[in-house]
């Protein structure tokens, strides 16, 4: 693999963007939509059972 193309480690592991989706602002701006509202919704329901599992399976492995 080129130098110019590996990355580090830490970028595999960097999870600021799935948190800063949990807590942005409202942007006012916008219009409000209730498909767009139950959409997020249930992409932050998918996020927090994914992470779930992930944990559960990284448990279960070690103990």
């Amino acid at each position: 693999m080129d130098k110019k193309n590996k990355k580090k480690i830490s970028y595999y592991f960097d999870f600021s963007e799935v948190l800063t989706y949990f807590f942005r602002k409202k942007d006012p701006s916008r219009k409000v939509n209730f498909s767009l509202k139950m959409m997020h919704g249930v992409n932050k329901i998918s996020i927090i059972i994914f992470l779930l599992g992930v944990i559960f399976i990284i448990i279960k492995r070690f103990i």
